[in-house]
């Protein structure tokens, strides 16, 4: 276990070190800078330039991402070109309400999926079966901002049941306030609980069938046993997987439902650090985004080896 812990960890640092040149690559690849949103259109050339050499952004750009990665040990992201302040307090700003609608939104995928997964697994090709498919299949296939429309128009603007958006919402309200989670955790959750549920559906079919669950009904073995100790531990490894692939597109539903509900959380700060050419924000944005991937997938990887050690988890 150990040595499969550190060679993830040595593979995800790598990828990580990868990511951070990517970042630092694509921002630079900006039309425009910071000089130039910050200048009126009046500006001449001269305070343009002035500007520019004052931000710092007439350096080369090799000069430029070595200064970035070396405090990046340190959480260093660099300071604000808008705010002039470290960009480590954007994030702090942010970062936690992100991370508030991710966990609940995994906290309700989880127990979701399995259950559904483990039900239709159990009654393979009955009702419960063929409706739990029908509508995960169905569900899965509607984009996640459709979905997130569809509902503000039903639930929020034609029956008034829940807020439609954030706007005007502190980020210390979001539990304290229950209701403004109720759409985005929804439109996050649906498509992964599809995914996952159909992962845990196969594996449990694939586990009843196995000759050495067989063997053990026809020994008598007690089906409550034989689930919680064979049958369950041995399918929730493809799910697991199926959840580790699908990390990226939990964090993916977290962004674009904050762009889409006005979430004061990660999404938020990065259009507006985009809009404003910050780049230190950007790229600190979206490391933070990459390592929150990378983690999850990561945890996800030492759970599979850790409930079904001989199993080879490849990604």
């Amino acid at each position: 276990m150990r040595g499969y812990a550190f060679q993830r960890l040595a593979l995800g640092a790598a990828q990580l070190a990868l990511l951070a040149v990517l970042v630092f690559a694509l921002t630079a690849l900006l039309p425009g800078d910071a000089a130039d949103v910050r200048n009126n259109e009046d500006a001449t050339d001269a305070q343009v330039a002035a500007l520019r050499e004052q931000l710092g952004l007439d350096r080369p750009a090799v000069e430029r991402f070595t200064d970035w990665a070396a405090g990046l040990p340190t959480g260093d992201f660099g300071t604000s070109l808008v705010s002039g302040g470290p960009v480590r307090d954007i994030l702090a700003d942010t970062v936690g309400t992100t991370l508030v609608l991710g966990a609940v939104t995994l906290a309700v995928v989880l127990p979701v999926a399995v259950l559904l997964g483990v039900a239709s697994g159990l009654r393979e090709g009955g009702r419960l079966d063929r409706t739990v498919t029908s509508v995960t299949l169905a569900l899965n296939a509607v984009p996640d901002f459709v979905l997130a429309l569809l509902l503000v128009a039903g639930l929020s603007l034609k029956l008034g049941l829940l807020p439609a958006t954030w706007v005007g919402v502190e980020a210390g309200d979001l539990l304290a306030e229950p209701a403004l989670l109720v759409l985005p955790v929804t439109v996050v959750a649906a498509r992964v609980v599809c995914l996952l549920s159909r992962q845990v559906r196969a594996g449990v079919v694939s586990v009843l069938g196995a000759g050495y669950v067989v063997q053990a009904r026809r020994l008598g073995v007690p089906r409550r046993t034989l689930l919680l100790r064979h049958v369950l531990p041995n399918a929730a490894v493809p799910g697991i997987q199926e959840l580790a692939r699908v990390g990226d597109n939990l964090v993916g539903g977290v962004l674009i439902v904050e762009a889409v509900f006005a979430v004061p959380g990660v999404a938020t700060a990065l259009v507006r650090a985009v809009e404003a050419r910050d780049v230190p924000t950007v790229q600190g944005l979206a490391l933070v985004v990459a390592v929150a991937a990378l983690l999850f997938s990561l945890a996800a990887d030492l759970l599979c080896h850790r409930l079904v050690p001989r199993t080879e988890v490849l990604r």
